[in-house]
């Protein structure tokens, strides 16, 4: 982050807005909204600062600015067309250790004003970092149609009970559930409804209906994070993946994806790489069912599908063995997401008819895969985990038939702003590694379809070729 999101309270404190034209108009009365008693200094000001001017909390200075104008306030915003008068703002505000704002001079500025949307006393601030103010409030203008005025009435209601509730329950997580269950349910609707009497009634009646051993059962959430953009996931999983209590996550599951979940859950890795597991499966196993027997929600996240190479039948047969509530949430594998990201269509009519997915992570070096029916016409082959076993892939597919011209991609990091492709043949696949420094995660297409993405390549750079 490029700055650290912060609201500050300026109610009753006194403000400082250097400049008297219609842009230090708008920010005098983003600071009345918030409570705050501004001074305005310039030698003349236009007439929506006039009006606010009738105001108790607006005081007009008509005349430049001076050094002294500084002294005692919590704010600073400097709006004027003079460029040294806004530096001069900055700098005895920065020595003074006072928040100053220079309007669309952010290299002066050592606060952003966010867009807001405001549902009071909700607030969703959405900012830039001075990038781009525009985009800024293009995106606040689809949240304020995604939030709807009435959860400022729900915040209130939740403030006015929140007191009564802690005292209720006497432990954090079985509030938090408390609470979730009331944001979620009847409560909600009916003030969403307009029926603030009957929601305060019911919300009461929610909270003396609850045992002091309010229900805090564990239940185990395996959720697929697909092949790394975030922007493939469910909103299933980014629902459970907000109301989680501890998140066990894997070495393919990416940073933004691990950004989205709840910020206060715990977080433990369980990534495996060739041959260096930080846990053993039977451990993860056991992990799930101890985490959940203690009452916490447990997300189990995995990279791409977790029912295709990704254990998770194992996992859940453990929970089912234990008697332990799980959900599944699929998610998008790797081979269609990272084909997809490639260009390259899994499957086409002039092509291919039949699609297979195979693990080329072979262990010990044995080769455990029927060759004889992977080494087909008209079909797809892709390995997931399969590097480490070019060599063994290359020679024995061109044993049982496949031509040596046959079109290989290694789509290295798909789906990600890092995806990097390159195409090879059968025969020059084992000389890869003489070329280029390809890394896992990356997943091998083999078969015809592949000679479409030069023509369908769409997303990240250009393909490598031999």
């Amino acid at each position: 982050m490029d700055y650290f999101p912060v609201f500050l309270k300026v109610k009753g404190r006194p403000c400082l807005v250097v400049g008297g034209g219609k842009v230090a108009a708008r920010k005098v009365l983003s600071l009345l909204r918030a409570g705050g008693q501004v001074a305005v200094v310039a030698p003349q000001v236009c007439d929506e600062l006039q009006a606010q001017a009738g105001s108790d909390a607006v005081t007009l200075v008509g005349r430049e600015f001076s050094a002294a104008d500084i002294e005692g306030k919590v704010l600073a915003i400097a709006a004027t067309d003079d460029a040294a008068v806004n530096r001069s703002v900055y700098e005895l505000a920065s020595r003074q250790g006072i928040p100053v704002n220079v309007v669309d001079n952010p290299e002066l500025c050592s606060f952003i004003v966010p867009s807001i949307v405001d549902r009071s006393p909700v607030q969703v601030a959405v900012s830039t970092g001075g990038a781009s103010p525009v985009l800024a409030r293009l995106l606040r203008a689809r949240l304020e149609s995604f939030i709807p005025a009435a959860y400022g009435r729900l915040a209130q209601l939740v403030d006015d009970y929140r007191q009564n509730v802690k005292q209720h329950f006497s432990d954090v997580d079985q509030r938090r559930y408390f609470w979730e269950s009331i944001l979620q349910g009847r409560v909600a609707e009916l003030l969403f409804a307009g029926q603030e009497e009957l929601a305060r009634n019911a919300l009461q009646e929610a909270i003396d209906d609850a045992g002091e051993n309010y229900e805090t059962s564990g239940e185990v959430y395996l959720v697929g994070a697909g092949p790394g953009d975030p922007d493939l996931i469910t909103f299933r999983a980014l629902r459970l993946m907000q109301q989680a209590d501890v998140v066990v996550y894997d070495r393919l599951v990416s940073q933004p994806i691990l950004d989205m979940v709840r910020r206060d859950a715990d977080m433990i890795y369980a990534g495996k790489a060739r041959d260096k597991h930080t846990l053993s499966q039977e451990s993860i196993n056991q992990l799930l069912v101890r985490l959940a027997k203690e009452g916490r929600r447990v997300l189990r996240l995995k990279g791409g599908d977790p029912f295709i190479f990704g254990r998770g039948g194992e996992e859940i047969e453990t929970l089912a063995q234990e008697g332990i509530p799980f959900q599944v949430v699929p998610g998008i594998t790797a081979a269609s997401g990272c084909a997809s990201y490639a260009g390259i269509p899994l499957t086409h009519r002039d092509y291919a008819q039949s699609c297979t997915f195979v693990t080329g992570h072979l262990k010990d070096g044995s080769v455990d895969l029927d060759w004889g029916k992977l080494a087909k016409p008209a079909q797809t082959i892709v390995f997931y985990m399969g590097m480490h076993s070019i060599p063994v892939i290359s020679k024995q597919l061109i044993a049982h038939g496949l031509s040596a011209d046959t079109p290989v991609a290694l789509v290295q990091q798909g789906t990600t702003p890092n995806q990097r492709v390159y195409i090879e043949t059968l025969d020059s696949l084992p000389t890869l590694g003489d070329r280029h420094a390809v890394k896992p995660p990356t997943i091998i297409i083999v078969g015809e379809v592949v000679s479409l993405h030069s023509k369908l390549s769409w997303f990240g750079l250009p393909a490598a070729g031999k």
